[in-house]
């Protein structure tokens, strides 16, 4: 499927560790929405497959009247059944090929890469976006190493299909990414363990507006 970069500016990934329940996970995903978060990607670790999909029914269904893409991290099961726009995988997951073969043509296939190799390997097997990173220390994946700048240029410069970087990014640090030809950034934290989600999203926003590649 053929992602608008637009689409992309402000890519918010879901983090139970600020939500007592999904009730209030789904909440935060809406005010994350209504701050401009054009895309969200429903990531959990711990759930059971059951109450995953049931999940991400419901995550789907909001996002769906809300004019946001949803993709699901990791699980192409659940993508499927829950009638997700997209999954993200990793590098340890299903090769982008695969997943294209199980979700068909019409749905967004996301992939992490860490190298101008990874990337353009995704690119080729049918990846429609990449996420590029660790962009600096993150909590969130204590084992991703940040990558450097030069390595984010070299991506974006080799690959025709959009770019956000993603991990440990904030408001603070976000405009050192100016230069790097991203399409938008991708973020845990900066908005979801923040007091005001949505407020939170319409600054993040402005700020990857100011960064991205025209």
């Amino acid at each position: 499927m053929d992602i608008r970069p637009e689409r992309l500016r402000l890519y918010a990934v879901t983090d139970r560790t600020w939500a007592a329940d999904t009730d209030a996970l789904l909440a935060q995903v809406e005010a994350a929405i209504d701050g401009g978060a054009g895309i969200v990607q429903l990531r959990e670790k711990t759930l059971e497959k059951k109450e995953f999909l049931a999940e991400a029914e419901r995550f789907v269904a909001l996002c769906r009247r809300k004019g946001a893409l949803s993709i699901i991290d990791d699980d192409v099961e659940v993508a499927a059944k829950s009638g997700a726009d997209g999954v993200h995988v990793g590098q340890e997951d299903l090769e982008a090929g695969q997943v294209r073969a199980i979700l068909g043509p019409e749905k967004i296939v996301g992939v992490s890469a860490h190298s101008v190799e990874e990337a353009l390997a995704a690119q080729t097997a049918g990846a429609d976006y990449l996420g590029v990173g660790a962009a600096f220390v993150t909590a969130t994946k204590t084992d991703a190493a940040p990558i450097a700048r030069e390595t984010i240029q070299a991506i974006t410069a080799a690959v025709e299909i959009p770019v956000v970087a993603i991990g440990g990014i904030s408001r603070d640090n976000i405009r050192s990414l100016a230069g790097c030809g991203l399409d938008g950034v991708a973020v845990v934290s900066a908005l979801f363990a923040q007091r005001d989600v949505q407020a939170a999203a319409r600054e993040l926003l402005q700020l990857s507006e100011a960064i991205a590649r025209r």
